[in-house]
């Protein structure tokens, strides 16, 4: 005869129910195991990213990732707590981290330009494997910004968001939004093209650089140390500074 499986209730909560199938959100989930898994496991396969977990309760008491699960558990898992402090409980993940810089995976390329045009240091390119994403993201300290779930689930991520918009300007909103950066952009600071920090440059040097008419009225350019591309302020600048100031609104 075949033993009887175990049973153990999960319960996700806020955002984290995003990950899971529409008849599993917000309710108790009931899974069965023959053999003990730990927290981690147990949550990845149930479709939520670890990285997104900021504090695991099992039976009432707080738990770490590797805590086996046992036949009458009850779990419950909630997100990451940016703005509530809960150090009387076992946070699963370093402290937030409050000089945020990134690295997006190569379907991001909009957000990307976006985040460094708000001045936050992000990593793009377009040829990254998952493995270098994961490998920037542990060495340099990065949030990894994806749109694949399978990304956040390797143990080395430590912070790590999947995306929920699929429009760049959206993604940017959420970003600011999910991790309270609208108090720490440094507008127009950044090279969009190549994420180098953009220095201030005399109108003899980009002569032949700009459009023509530009000198006659603009007399402030940067440039990227890096990319040499130049920049000024111009009615696109005017747009970007209001879209940047409804972000800061969020």
């Amino acid at each position: 005869m075949d033993p009887a499986p175990s049973r153990a209730t999960f319960r996700f909560y806020a955002e984290l129910n995003d990950h899971l199938p529409p008849n599993q959100r917000y309710r108790p989930i009931d899974c069965e195991f023959f053999v003990p898994s730990s927290v981690k496991s147990m949550i990845e396969g149930l479709g939520v990213p670890h990285t997104e977990v900021d504090l695991v309760l099992v039976n009432g008491e707080s738990s770490d990732f590797a805590r086996l699960v046992y036949n009458g558990d009850r779990v419950a898992v909630y997100p990451m707590f940016e703005a509530l402090d809960i150090k009387p409980v076992l946070r699963l993940r370093p402290r937030p981290l409050r000089q945020p810089k990134f690295v997006l995976d190569v379907h991001l390329g909009k957000l990307a330009g976006y985040l460094r045009m708000l001045g936050f240091d992000t990593v793009y390119r377009t040829d990254t494997a998952d493995s270098e994403l994961v490998r920037i993201s542990a060495a340099e300290h990065r949030i990894l910004l994806t749109r694949d779930r399978g990304v956040l689930k390797h143990s080395a991520v430590t912070h790590g968001y999947w995306l929920r918009e699929t429009d760049s300007r959206r993604q940017t909103a959420e970003v600011v939004k999910r991790f309270d950066l609208a108090r720490s952009t440094h507008p127009l600071t950044r090279c969009m093209a190549c994420n180098s920090l953009l220095k201030a440059v005399p109108e003899s040097q980009v002569i032949g650089r700009v459009p023509g008419g530009i000198l006659e009225w603009c007399h402030e350019f940067r440039e990227c140390p890096d990319c040499r591309l130049v920049y000024w302020y111009g009615s696109h600048t005017r747009r970007m500074q209001k879209w940047i100031e409804q972000l800061a609104l969020l």
